[in-house]
């Protein structure tokens, strides 16, 4: 048994939980580690000559947290000296050797190295099936932008060649694009693709959609998607709205404007998870350069989102 310090003992004795522990105290609830760690663990360091390596659940709680509050290698360091609540989280304590920002960095490499985000995110989606949260019969598909950084005044003197430019209403926009195709009853996300900011939206659509659905909504950017030759075998009901011209149109009382006041009703579901992972976890600008690491990381941050979504089900 772990031998309690001092400041452990005191710690145990305060009286009020700050918003932190909380979330924190939720998450650990949450996430299935023995399944997360259970995909880790054959590409994980063993001990050896050397420095042994820190535990994997540490690093993964780590790693989890340092997505959770979208924190660089240092900061995560730093935090992890500074802040109790989140060596508790980690299974560490003041008097143990604290991972530095190399061994961070280095863990983050070796997820995105053998591709684990996206694996995690699917194991995280197989436990929320088991729960009963499984894919339904229609799936809303929609996109956001997130954005890098458009300055030249880097070691590379130049943007990212993978990061472009687009126009969405009357503003410019430079970086990538996520796509996610949501399930439209229980708000899951169950597809992911990253591109550039450029691509449009509707011939990601294919990539979007897992084939067993009845309907398929959108926004008015996917007008036309049923035309498209990756389309043609599909036996789906498109609910894609009216482009704001040809609503603008129609009368405020007809059927039609009901029609699409009910499927934008719909629709508005995928925001959600868009509003967790830019909000909450506060990624709404890309960290890293390149599309693969900010794909990894999204995976990850998809996975967080779906099972913050479903806490009253698995929490119940």
């Amino acid at each position: 048994m772990k031998q309690v310090t001092f400041s452990d003992a005191e710690y145990a004795l305060k009286r009020r939980q700050t918003r932190r522990e909380k979330f924190l105290g939720t998450m650990e609830q949450l996430m299935p580690w023995a399944e997360m760690e259970a995909l880790i663990e054959p590409v994980y360091p063993k001990a050896g000559r050397g420095r042994r390596p820190y535990p994997l659940p540490v690093m993964l709680r780590v790693h989890c947290m340092q997505l959770f509050y979208n924190l660089s290698d240092p900061a995560m360091e730093d935090a992890l000296y500074e802040i109790d609540s989140m060596r508790r989280f980690a299974g560490l304590s003041i008097s143990d050797r604290l991972p530095d920002e190399s061994t961070i960095l280095k863990f983050r490499h070796l997820l995105e190295r053998h591709e684990l985000g996206q694996a995690l995110f699917g194991s995280v989606n197989e436990v929320l099936a088991a729960r009963g949260l499984s894919l339904r019969k229609g799936t809303i598909v929609d996109a956001t932008i997130l954005s890098a950084p458009s300055s030249t005044k880097n070691k590379e003197k130049a943007r990212d060649p993978e990061m472009h430019q687009t126009r969405k209403g009357q503003q410019w926009y430079f970086g990538m694009k996520m796509h996610i195709g949501v399930d439209d009853v229980h708000g899951l996300i169950h597809s992911i693709d990253t591109t550039a900011a450029n691509v449009s939206d509707i011939s990601q659509t294919d990539k979007l959609l897992h084939g067993e659905e009845q309907r398929v909504w959108g926004d008015a950017g996917y007008t036309g998607v049923e035309k498209r030759p990756e389309h043609q075998q599909r036996d789906v009901g498109w609910m894609i709205a009216m482009k704001r011209g040809q609503r603008q149109q129609l009368d405020e009382d007809s059927a039609e404007e009901l029609i699409e006041q009910i499927m934008a009703s719909t629709r508005a579901i995928v925001e959600h998870p868009f509003r967790y992972i830019k909000r909450v976890f506060g990624y709404d600008k890309v960290r890293y350069r390149g599309l693969a690491k900010n794909h990894e990381r999204l995976h990850l941050l998809a996975a967080f989102t779906n099972l913050w979504i479903a806490k009253d089900t698995l929490l119940a």
